[in-house]
């Protein structure tokens, strides 16, 4: 299964994500070689390399949260029951590839959203 190991938005405190590194396109050729990784591995200064490889980790985990944010909006209004095709929480967790329980969360925390106690950026 595919579920996140905390619950959505449980270590963000309400507070605002700061915006993340820009992640960079990789050219084709580095893509298809698995030694390139947006080309950390030409960097030779340890400091550097830190830093760049920091500011895709956080960009990669701001991305992350950002689309299981849209994942429990997508999830709220599949479930929703004004909705004359509304899917069970069952069908929704096997698309998602979560557990029925995680998919329930998930309903819950995006109608959270939606009811605007937290946007999607």
């Amino acid at each position: 299964m595919c579920e996140p190991k905390q619950a959505p938005g449980a270590n963000d405190g309400g507070r605002r994500r700061l915006r993340p590194a820009p992640l960079l396109f990789e050219p084709p050729e580095s893509v298809a070689d698995a030694e390139h990784f947006f080309d950390l591995e030409s960097i030779e200064d340890p400091r550097e390399l830190l830093a760049r490889s920091t500011e895709l980790a956080l960009a990669f985990r701001a991305a992350a949260d950002r689309a299981t944010e849209y994942q429990a909006v997508a999830a709220a209004q599949l479930a929703d029951p004004r909705r004359f095709d509304r899917l069970p929480t069952s069908v929704i967790a096997e698309r998602a590839e979560w557990s029925e329980d995680y998919a329930r969360k998930m309903v819950e925390f995006g109608r959270d959203l939606m009811r605007g106690s937290r946007t999607p950026d």
